[in-house]
């Protein structure tokens, strides 16, 4: 499969949809439309140059197809964050809006950036697994710390059963879905491995270190820069002329911050070392949102180095 140093032969732009794939071929200029169904992938596939790139954007799931597709063909292919290709559209001056100009953006887009362009990768199959039990469970948390602000605003006292009954059932299926990631780390090695791997760390449980496993799967092969900048922890400077003001974190993935943020809390208060960091930047003045922040980005390049060493030790 092509890798980010070879330069590509065309570059070929596909915007997914649910039942239909709009693609562009940068090299012959043409567009065509695709059923989104596995033998019509198989064919578009199969039927690129070996020396392609196949740039899609992450589309709710409806783009797994042609991942897998482009994957089985040894196509190289990389899912583009759909706020950097909008961004990119919009600096052209491109006004209209369809699927074979997306089709084609995404094309030139491509062309423009792949040198640093990462390809994608298929998961392995339980880390697949995985990523949807934990992905269900955020889902049904979230929707859980919903239903007890509704039970708790005033007025709420003629829906308070039934919503109780709802939060009950929430907690049934929560609690379901723990013991299906726990029995799914525990049946395999390299998962098993990498939590426990990262639950060395002070303030990561299980639930947050199988989490972490299967949202951030690069964890390993990272620099602590792109380890940083990947979970979203990474610092961006807001200065112009002499106005110098507090760094903010923005972009990467919002999840690992959201995991990351109670196990942060839980280390500044419990562990000795992470909690001595934590309270060396509090008292050099820094407010404790920056320092909780500071103290993730901490967590997160120790987690990247662990593993690292984890996996280089196997």
């Amino acid at each position: 499969m092509l890798d980010m140093t070879t330069m590509p032969s065309c570059f070929i732009g596909c915007d997914v949809g649910k039942t239909s794939i709009a693609a562009f071929d940068s090299a012959s200029g043409r567009a065509a439309t695709l059923s989104n169904d596995p033998d019509a992938l198989r064919d578009f596939a199969q039927g690129l140059d070996p020396g392609c790139l196949v740039i899609c954007e992450a589309t709710g799931g409806y783009e797994a197809g042609l991942l897998a597709a482009l994957a089985d063909a040894g196509r190289a292919v990389h899912r583009a964050d759909a706020r950097k290709v909008k961004a990119f559209i919009r600096s052209l001056g491109t006004l209209g809006k369809s699927d074979k100009i997306d089709a084609r953006a995404l094309a030139r887009y491509g062309e423009e950036r792949h040198d640093r362009l990462a390809r994608w990768q298929p998961r392995e199959v339980d880390r697949d697994r995985l990523h949807t039990l934990v992905t269900a469970r955020r889902e049904l948390v979230r929707q859980r710390t919903a239903c007890h602000n509704r039970i708790a605003a005033p007025g709420a006292a003629p829906v308070a059963e039934r919503l109780g009954r709802v939060l009950a059932a929430l907690d049934r299926e929560i609690a379901g879905l723990d013991a299906d990631i726990a029995a799914l780390v525990e049946a395999s090695q390299p998962l098993a491995a990498a939590v426990r791997t990262l639950q060395s760390i002070g303030g990561i449980g299980a639930t947050t270190a199988a989490a972490l496993t299967a949202l951030m799967p690069e964890l390993g092969s990272l620099t602590r820069r792109q380890a940083a900048s990947l979970a979203g922890l990474a610092p961006h400077p807001r200065q112009s002329g002499n106005a110098d003001h507090y760094r903010r974190t923005r972009g990467g993935r919002p999840e690992i911050k959201q995991t990351l943020f109670m196990a942060a809390l839980s280390a500044a208060r419990h562990d000795p070392a992470l909690s001595t960091f934590y309270k060396r930047l509090r008292d050099n003045g820094k407010k404790p949102l920056v320092a909780l922040t500071a103290l993730m980005r901490k967590m997160i390049i120790l987690a990247n180095a662990r593993l690292r060493d984890q996996l280089a030790s196997i």
